[in-house]
């Protein structure tokens, strides 16, 4: 199936911090913050949204067609993008900017504190999908909000099923955006913190939500996702327990990747997320989004081993 991933492409700058952040944020002084976290280790790793999913949905024997903006930095990444199997051809360069940088610091308990640099992905309102042949499913992940939203109206009107994946940019755009954004999408797709600063900009709940789209999934991070779709009971999906615990960076990631692998073959949505609940512990248990690798035949042992069976899908 001919998937279309539009989002961030990025390079990530990934810190570790030995202790907790939580531990220096003072309460009396909260009007004025200024800190700096001494970090122990820094490593430059190849990310961003879109090429994460698309990474992972590759190893999972699909061809994803990224679709972005990078900058002059790109051709290597490109070149290592393709020899994963992913469809550089609608990645459009910017000759004078950069490509998008993510700064995040990670502290012992696996929270983080991020600063993103937007460079060329400033630029990704001038892709369109009325120039994309055969597209016939794609994602709306984090992006430059203007393309964002272009992107989920141009697939409302062509016809093309979308997942809205507003992620960090849930803080950045406004309750009428989110909204726009969510309308008439297959699938909306958060973490839990996410949907509460959806919730609280929009005035929609869950059941709210899914009055404007097919299906609503939540991730829960250690406790999993619930998966919600319209006139149908909620359903549970446990999260795969990793074998070790590296970075957190890419983990959701990872999980549309899985999502959207079920999606390809038609598998039912509880499926798709156990797929992506699966995807998700793999990148868990290496450092940044696009560092671990797996045959689908260990994939599928490992799924199996969790949720039991997995017939029709390949």
């Amino acid at each position: 199936m001919s998937i279309v991933i539009t989002g961030s492409i990025a390079f990530d700058y990934l810190m570790s911090f030995p202790g907790k952040f939580t531990e220096h944020f003072l309460p009396e002084h909260m009007n004025r913050v200024s800190l700096s976290f001494l970090v122990d280790t820094m490593d430059k790793r190849r990310g961003g949204c879109a090429p994460n999913i698309a990474y992972t949905l590759a190893l999972l024997g699909e061809r994803p067609r990224l679709m972005g903006t990078a900058g002059q930095d790109f051709e290597e990444y490109r070149r290592w993008l393709e020899a994963a199997r992913v469809d550089t051809s609608l990645v459009r360069i910017v000759a004078d900017k950069f490509t998008a940088s993510f700064f995040c610091s990670t502290d012992v308990e696996s929270n983080q504190i991020a600063s993103f640099y937007t460079g060329a992905m400033a630029n990704a309102g001038e892709l369109s999908f009325r120039t994309v042949e055969n597209c016939r499913l794609a994602i709306v992940s984090p992006n430059d909000p203007g393309a964002m939203l272009q992107y989920a109206e141009e697939c409302r009107v062509l016809g093309i099923p979308y997942i809205w994946d507003p992620g960090q940019q849930c803080a950045r755009m406004s309750g009428d955006e989110l909204r726009d954004g969510l309308e008439g999408a297959a699938i909306v797709i958060c973490n839990d913190y996410e949907f509460e600063l959806l919730r609280q900009k929009t005035g929609l709940d869950e059941a709210a939500v899914l009055e404007h789209t097919g299906a609503l999934l939540i991730t829960r991070g250690e406790n999993g996702c619930t998966v919600k779709e319209r006139g149908a009971p909620e359903v549970a999906v446990p999260a795969v327990v990793p074998h070790r615990i590296v970075d957190p960076t890419g983990v959701g990631d990872a999980f549309r990747g899985g999502l959207l692998k079920g999606m390809a073959v038609g598998a039912d949505l509880e499926t798709c997320a156990r797929l992506g609940s699966v995807a998700a512990t793999y990148a868990l248990e290496h450092l940044g989004g696009q560092s671990h690798a797996y045959t689908w035949e260990e994939f599928r042992d490992r799924y199996e081993s969790h949720f039991g069976a997995l017939a029709g899908i390949a």
